[in-house]
Order: C-alpha cells, then sequence, then structure tokens
C-alpha cells in the first residue's frame, strides 16, 4: 500500500505554477518549497518556476544547484534568483504571469508581479502556503479566501496540518516504497554506513539521531546516554547542536567543533558528527537510526514518514507560545497510544522542548516503552496518510479551480 494516496484530477493542459520563497532562518523555508517545487514538477506535469532569494540556502539542499546563476533548471524545476531589481520594471519574467502563483510562509509578493497578475486576462489561483500547524482552528482556516485591497484578485490561504479538513503534509508517492527497499536491503544499509566511514553498529547498540536547536536539557540527556548500561551510538548532523556536543566530550569549542568525521565515546556513548546532508540523504539518516531528534517543520514531517519514534523539538518562542502548539501536534500522534506510553512521550517532548514544570528529559521513562512507540510509528504514518499529500491537495485544488 502506498504511504501517499496520488490525487491526480482530469487530464489537461500542464499548468504553469510560481513559487516565491524567502529565507527567514535554517533551511526549512528553502527545503520545503524545493520539496513541493519538485513535486508539482515531476507528479504532476506542472511547469514550475521557483523565485528563491538566497541561492546558497537551497544549494546546501539541491546537489547540482550553482549558487552563482541567476537562472538555471534543476530536476525539472526552473531556478531564479528572487532580487528585488528583477522586478523593478515590467518584462518578460513578470509579465509571464503563471496559472499558479503560489507565496510561501507570507512572503511578500514584488507590487509589479501583483499588478501584472490583475492584469492577465485569464484566472489565477493565488495561494498563500502557510507554515504546518496541529492546531483545531487550521481546520477552519484552512482554503479560505482573502481579497486584495486594490486589485480584483483574491489570495486563498493554504494551510498544512495533521488532521482532516487540512492540506496535509508533503509526501512523494513513492517515498514509502524508497523507504521498504532500503530498510529491506542489507547491502544498502551496509553501504550507508560504509559512505560515511563507520563500522555498522553491535545489534544491541540503539542508535539515535539528533538533529536539534540549541538545548539546554542537551547535557543532561547525554550524560543519561553515557551512564546506560545499554550501548547507544549517537548520529550528529552538522548543525547548530554540534558545539554543545564537542563541549560535553572535552573537544575544542568554536564554529568547527564537532565537524564532520569526529568521533567521541565516554561510556556506553558513542557518537559520531555526520556532514550535512541533501534531503534525500537527510531520508536515510531517518531510516537507519532507530530514534530520531528532528526540529522545525521539514524534518519533523520526515520522521512521521519515516515510520521511527522520534522527538520534536519545535521552534522555541517568547513566553512559551509554542507548547500549545506542541500538545497539539502531541494530540493527533500520541493519541492512539494506550496511556502510559502516551504519557511518556508527553513528558519526554515537553521536557525537551524546555517545559520546566517536567523537568529534564528522563531517558530510561521513554525509551521503556519503545517497542509501543515503534508500532505506534508505523500505524500514525497510515493515519496520516489518509489525510492526503500536500502537493496533491494543491494540485487537486487548483485545477478545480481554473476549470
Amino acid at each position: 500500500m502506498s504511504s501517499c494516496p496520488d490525487l491526480l484530477v482530469g487530464a489537461r493542459a500542464p499548468l504553469t505554477c510560481d513559487i516565491f520563497c524567502t529565507v527567514i532562518d535554517n533551511f526549512g523555508d528553502a527545503g520545503v518549497c524545493w520539496r513541493l517545487a519538485r513535486q508539482l514538477a515531476n507528479e504532476y506535469g506542472w511547469q514550475v518556476r521557483l523565485f528563491i532569494d538566497e541561492l546558497a540556502t537551497l544549494a546546501r539542499l539541491a546537489p547540482g544547484l550553482d549558487a552563482e546563476r541567476e537562472r538555471q533548471v534543476l530536476a525539472g524545476v526552473a531556478i531564479e534568483h528572487w532580487h528585488e531589481p528583477q522586478f523593478a520594471e515590467p518584462g518578460a519574467a513578470v509579465l509571464n504571469i503563471a496559472d499558479v502563483v503560489i507565496e510561501a510562509f507570507a512572503c511578500d509578493l514584488p507590487a509589479s508581479y501583483v499588478a501584472a497578475m490583475a492584469q492577465r486576462s485569464s484566472r489565477v489561483v493565488w495561494i498563500n502556503l502557510e507554515y504546518l500547524s496541529s492546531e483545531d482552528w487550521v481546520a477552519n482556516f484552512h482554503l479560505r479566501a482573502s481579497p486584495h485591497p486594490r486589485h480584483a484578485l483574491a489570495k486563498t490561504f493554504f494551510f498544512p496540518g495533521l488532521g482532516a479538513h487540512t492540506g496535509g503534509v508533503l509526501c512523494e508517492q513513492d517515498l514509502d516504497a524508497q523507504r521498504r527497499a532500503f530498510v529491506e536491503s542489507a547491502a544498502e544499509r551496509a553501504g550507508w554506513w560504509t559512505a560515511l566511514g563507520l563500522p555498522q553498529p553491535d545489534p544491541a547498540a540503539t542508535v539515535v539521531s539528533l538533529f536539534s536547536y540549541e538545548n539546554p536539557a542537551l547535557d543532561a540527556l547525554l550524560e543519561q546516554w553515557r551512564d546506560a548500561t545499554d550501548p547507544l551510538v549517537l548520529l550528529v548532523p552538522q548543525g547548530r547542536i554540534s558545539s554543545s556536543v564537542a563541549r560535553f566530550f572535552g573537544h575544542p569549542a568554536g564554529a568547527r567543533a564537532f565537524a564532520a568525521g569526529t568521533s567521541a565515546s565516554a561510556g556506553a556513548l558513542s557518537a559520531h558528527a555526520l556532514p550535512f546532508t541533501d534531503q534525500r540523504g537527510y531520508d536515510r539518516l531517518l531510516w537507519s537510526a532507530d530514534i530520531n531528534f528532528v526540529r522545525g517543520e521539514d524534518s519533523f514531517v520526515r520522521a512521521q514518514w519515516a515510520r521511527k519514534p522520534f522527538v520534536w523539538h519545535i521552534y522555541p518562542q517568547a513566553d512559551d507560545a509554542h507548547l500549545p502548539k506542541l500538545d497539539a501536534a502531541l494530540a493527533h500522534i500520541g493519541s492512539a497510544l494506550e496511556p502510559r506510553a502516551r504519557d511518556a512521550l508527553t513528558r519526554f517532548w515537553h521536557a525537551w522542548n524546555g517545559n520546566s514544570t517536567h523537568g529534564m528529559p528522563d531517558w530510561q521513562d521513554f525509551i521503556q516503552h519503545r517497542e509501543a512507540f515503534a508500532a505506534h510509528a508505523h500505524a500514525w504514518a497510515d493515519e496520516l496518510a489518509a489525510v492526503g499529500d500536500l502537493a496533491g491537495h494543491l494540485a487537486a485544488f487548483a485545477q478545480n479551480t481554473l476549470k
């Protein structure tokens, strides 16, 4: 059974689509837009242009992209460096308005582009793609339209979500087939470890991937792993948590702290720093670990499709505004767990996300439910797949609107 349903609608001439992306922080904005652009182009046959203001950020995720080229085509997507001079004067790039225009995460479209949209002889579907949220209000606001104050245009708010009546989340149609092929092939799994220059871990060891924002709870967790009875292999993609891991093992701090290729051991804990990877490589990391620590939006979604237990570090906000959002996600993801396991999951996620009422993360309290979490991860992925794929929902909405 495919993990992501095919939502293709009736055949017609290929739609054109422009996606606008500004990179605010980290790699999530670029990552989500790149995934969406590829899906619309390769699975739905759309002619897609991705306008992005930081090509260097996208290049980290998209091997083969030249960050110095203003225009190029990669993986079936036309990629253009988005900067104001490009839209200062009317020209081909502006007047060639697409059938579907997506402004990602409330970025502001260039005024000249919006004016050209209003002058287009045929209808434009204008979509404001929002950030993922699990809160109940999302279902009420998904697909609501907002008229433009000056032009005869309206934008539709498109909300990714984990529940019914939302846009769902991104999932390529062949993703679960790729996952199964990898996990069922001893040769592929062994080759993944060999490519990293690492031996395959002892079967008795728990393999954990750690992708996180800076986190004051990390030292307490590393200490628990170090002092445990059972071995634990920690895989740390180079990023914002690297300097904290280096400090724990007594390595020098600095920009290159715990750089790719570095390894360290203490007690039952063995840690390995991994190089920054593209999106395909990150999926394989998630599939290779037993437990995944993820952060933000994009890796949060990929962890769910990996069908492995995971811990989410939500983007922290002032006054603990992120904690209700965390609870909303837990309400979806943990609802089918038996009460003891669900409570342990909630305690650990809250402690990892800085909720002081839960103290520091208690690894033993969490890991004792490992089998229940593992079984539930498969059931949850099937439940999430039933919501439908974001790209498929978006394609169906646009094509039905333009009939």
